[in-house]
């Protein structure tokens, strides 16, 4: 009735239409698109097997391996996803140790557990130690094998997903920390001053990425900010991101200069990150509090952009070179910018204006100059707003925004709320 069977090969199982004649789709459901592997030394109970899986529903090609270390060889080359009959008596191995080494060679497999008539205790410790299902050899008929086979699949499948989703759990909780260190609420003592900030992340990213920012007024009255990029994406530089804000806290309200901030930075970038060719830009910057100045550091940051009335303009102080280039090689000028009442300042990470608008171009500096110039009217949280939502909705059918997008909204004045 059955095909003969050997076992260094594969034995062939008739398919449903080869047996019925019925190519019908009700007919075709019951196929399972994966290999049965059976793992048994007794030739007569291997035939047996598949004689059963010749008369049931399934159309799987089947595998016979006469011990453990031939099975487990054959799992770490099989590509399709597999079923396991497992025996647990086999000549190498003996008892639920069976299922703990075809779980090493194959973590994805589904087992389902051959036992005696007089093992069913065995069988359901072997289902707790991560097997899907057990079957009783004296009990088997085709029906009952083929239904075996698909749960033991689907249940796979099931513990797949779910530890899919616990991850993704867990992702989301880590995103979280990193996001309240990334994006943390400015520490200002004078209502006057106002600070809008938004977050954006990138599409590519199951993690936050190293950009970061900070707004702090120290007790003379000046407001201190600082926006920053560090390069690459992932937890690494999102940690390195977190650290490199607070040691900037630290030292603004310690009362460091500028230049001392940011030799500091440098030192705790290249003794964090986790590549010698990891770097940062950032942007720094201390309103006078008569709010008639404002002094600029840039280290390798883009621009930023000045509100004065509803006229915006492109303002690119003289700046030096990204830290960690060439550690303990930077000078960075510090250049002071005129203010008058009213004026806003808006800083930005690259991701705002480095998103496609086009199949082979982007919105660039230009380009979002002239939409920022489009909002001058709106107000701070608005115009912010309007920003991110301009470069995301030119990306969207390019992609979409491909990298984190930071952006701060800074000036003296309620007007600018």
């Amino acid at each position: 009735m059955g095909m003969s069977l050997k076992p260094v090969g594969t034995a062939g199982i008739p398919s449903q239409q080869e047996i019925t004649g019925d190519s019908s789709p009700s007919a075709l459901l019951w196929n399972v698109d994966a290999t049965i592997l059976l793992v048994e030394d007794d030739a007569g109970d291997a035939l047996l097997v598949e004689e059963m899986l010749t008369d049931s529903e399934l159309d799987s090609a089947l595998t016979w391996r006469k011990t453990l270390a031939e099975a487990r060889a054959f799992l770490r080359t099989c590509a399709t996803p597999v079923c396991v009959l497992l025996d647990l008596h086999l000549p190498d191995v003996h008892g639920l140790d069976a299922v703990r080494q075809i779980l090493e060679s194959d973590s994805e497999a589904a087992i389902v557990v051959l036992t005696g008539l007089d093992e069913s205790g065995t069988g359901l410790r072997a289902v707790a130690g991560g097997a899907q299902d057990y079957l009783v050899k004296g009990r088997l008929d085709p029906e009952m094998l083929s239904r075996a086979i698909r749960y033991a699949l689907q249940r796979k499948e099931v513990e797949r997903a779910a530890a899919a989703l616990r991850s993704n759990q867990l992702i989301a909780q880590e995103n979280a920390r990193l996001e309240r260190g990334l994006l943390p609420v400015p520490l200002l003592r004078d209502d006057r001053f106002q600070a809008r900030a938004r977050y954006e992340p990138g599409r590519v990213h199951g993690l936050l990425s190293g950009d970061f920012y900070d707004v702090v007024q120290t007790a003379d009255g000046a407001v201190h900010a600082v926006i920053g990029d560090v390069s690459g994406h992932g937890a690494a530089e999102a940690a390195l991101g977190v650290c490199l804000r607070v040691a900037w806290r630290t030292a603004v309200l310690c009362g460091t200069s500028h230049l001392e901030q940011i030799e500091l930075l440098e030192e705790i970038l290249v003794a964090e990150r986790s590549d010698s060719h990891v770097f940062a830009t950032m942007t720094s910057l201390t309103f006078a509090p008569d709010g008639r100045s404002v002094q600029i550091v840039r280290a390798g940051h883009p621009g930023l952009l000045l509100r004065r009335g509803e006229e915006v303009h492109w303002v690119e102080p003289e700046g030096g070179m990204a830290l960690g280039l060439l550690p303990g090689m930077g000078r960075w000028p510090t250049v002071d910018l005129p203010l008058v009442p009213g004026d806003g300042l808006v800083l930005f990470t690259d991701g705002l204006f480095e998103g496609r608008n086009g199949p082979d171009s982007r919105l660039g500096e230009e380009g979002l100059l002239e939409m920022a110039r489009a909002y001058g009217p709106l107000p701070g949280r608005r115009f912010v707003d309007a920003l991110v939502a301009g470069a995301a909705e030119g990306a969207a059918p390019y992609g979409g925004l491909a990298d984190d997008v930071a952006v701060l909204h800074l000036g003296w004045g309620s007007e600018l709320s």
